[in-house]
């Protein structure tokens, strides 16, 4: 199963989504968004920018954590992982947001 986009409302009236693998795991979560058209246009960036190598910024926490940051062209954050245990996982991460965020799929949860 291939994964998805879940598009949602927060309890403040923003709106955010996150990408999920096809094992239904959170890859990639967005920042929040005041429009629900300005999430749709953050998926759309997703679909552009994540088979691009130079469009992940690799980071590392406080608490020594590895994680991602996906970018647009203009070097704003389309999205965030998770906090890896190692970066061998995180590679896997990313790799995981390079199939995965093609995904026509969004389930409109708003």
């Amino acid at each position: 199963m291939s994964g998805w986009f879940e598009l949602s409302k927060s309890s403040d009236n923003q709106f955010r989504f996150v990408l999920k693998a096809g094992n239904g795991e959170i890859i990639l979560t967005s920042e929040l968004y005041t429009t629900k058209s300005a999430a749709e246009n953050g998926i759309a960036s997703v679909r552009t920018n994540s088979p691009l190598d130079e469009r992940y910024e690799l980071r590392v926490s406080a608490s020594n954590k590895p994680y991602f940051n996906l970018k647009a062209a203009n070097h704003q954050v389309i999205g965030t992982s998770q906090m890896y245990a190692s970066t061998q996982t995180r590679e896997t991460g990313i790799a995981s947001v390079k199939i995965n965020g093609s995904s026509k799929t969004v389930k409109d949860n708003t």
